[in-house]
């Protein structure tokens, strides 16, 4: 996908541009042409020799080079490019480039781009949160610029958070995503789901699971990405989605996601259910904390069950309409996630184990198995959940131009 594709990787001034050194080989190993170009700032963390020698070119940091008086040309550098990815992107970086300052060569090249551009913020917990951080970072997306989410993590200065630059891998997936969208959704009306529910005991207390959100956000940027119109029904996650075209409804509970959920399908062409929804909840919530009474020992809850989402999906699914769900599992993995796409009228499931290494809740990367209707099983490698949600695009939209 990326052979013969020439990209500019820019490199600021942060402690993730150790990170860059293995972006550029996974560029060069995946046949693109790398011209990397740096800030003066960016020598402190990383050499040019370095980047120089996995991309096998050189590199450029000023106007010109003091040694032969060559002109490094920003103009031509912005029209040779198929795309420019800044990674890590500081919050300096980013505060000019929403701004249009142009007071290095990456800048000026940055402005004078026709391709796409990428960033992949890389800056402190609190600068990533801070006001204007944020306004940079919404001007950014209103200009076009594809910007790759943070993870969440632990941090240079020691705190955990969000703010850390993605991963090599990851932003290798997202660099391919966007050489080759090809608005395959456009004009589609596609449902998702992601995140876990929280069911409540007592104001305070719930029954709830270890679901990030992670797979289901990052399948919804992605379909949104070739062109669909993502409804996102989201359960309690403090990850954020970007794209435009994703319009957002938060839930709590199962009871509010089975609302959400049969309120729009009717009108999507599509729904990809991903969340892990709870199949129990307390019969009876107190509306108060229960407080902790030897007299009276609370060791039993009553559970009823909940309603089954993707299954009156499945069974209000009209004619040309497309429905998916996930299939998490421990054992038998294979014969669980098959009877389940019948019993519940799917065209396709997702199947991915808590049993398989990189798979799972609360990590960034994913190995799953399509399993389409006629029982055929395509089997993919361990990849990013960007890259991962990639694929599941590719398979909706193959399914969706077959049926229309």
């Amino acid at each position: 996908m990326l052979r013969g594709k020439k990209i500019i990787v820019g490199v600021t001034g942060g402690i993730a541009a150790y990170k860059s050194a293995m972006l550029v080989r996974l560029l060069i190993k995946a046949g693109a042409e790398v011209q990397v170009l740096m800030t003066p700032a960016a020598h402190e963390f990383i050499t040019p020799l370095t980047l120089a020698t996995l991309s096998k070119r050189p590199v450029h940091t000023l106007f010109h080079d003091s040694g032969n008086g060559t002109w490094n040309n920003h103009v031509d550098l912005g029209l040779w490019a198929d795309l420019m990815i800044i990674a890590p992107a500081t919050a300096d970086t980013l505060a000019k480039m929403a701004n249009g300052i142009c007071d290095n060569l990456l800048l000026a090249v940055y402005l004078s781009a026709r391709c796409p551009v990428s960033a992949a913020p890389a800056m402190d917990l609190d600068m990533y949160r801070h006001p204007s951080t944020q306004r940079n970072l919404a001007q950014l997306r209103a200009d076009g610029v594809h910007l790759i989410p943070p993870g969440n993590g632990e941090l240079a200065s020691g705190l955990h958070g969000e703010g850390r630059m993605a991963e090599p891998e990851e932003i290798l997936a997202h660099t391919e995503a966007t050489l080759s969208v090809k608005q395959r959704l456009k004009g589609r009306k596609i449902l998702v789901t992601a995140g876990p529910t929280y069911e409540p005991i007592d104001p305070v207390r719930f029954i709830g699971n270890h679901s990030s959100g992670k797979m289901g956000l990052a399948l919804a940027e992605t379909l949104a990405g070739q062109g669909a119109r993502v409804i996102l029904v989201c359960g309690p996650t403090s990850l954020q989605v970007h794209h435009p075209n994703i319009q957002r409804v938060d839930v709590m509970t199962a009871k509010e996601m089975y609302t959400a959920c049969t309120k729009v399908f009717g009108t999507c062409h599509a729904a990809i259910l991903s969340a892990a929804v709870a199949d129990y909840r307390p019969a009876h919530a107190s509306k108060s904390k229960i407080k902790k009474d030897k007299s009276r020992p609370f060791t039993q809850i009553e559970l009823e069950e909940t309603a089954d989402i993707l299954a009156e999906l499945g069974r209000r699914k009209k004619s040309g309409q497309v429905l998916a769900g996930f299939a998490l599992e421990t054992d038998n993995e294979i014969e669980h996630a098959k009877a389940k796409l019948k019993k519940k009228n799917l065209d396709f499931i997702v199947l991915n184990s808590l049993r398989e290494k990189g798979a799972g809740f609360a990590v960034d990367t994913n190995r799953i198995t399509i399993i389409g209707k006629n029982n055929k099983t395509i089997n993919f490698e361990v990849k990013a959940k960007t890259a991962v949600a990639v694929d599941i695009a590719d398979y909706l939209a193959g399914l969706m131009e077959k049926k229309s």
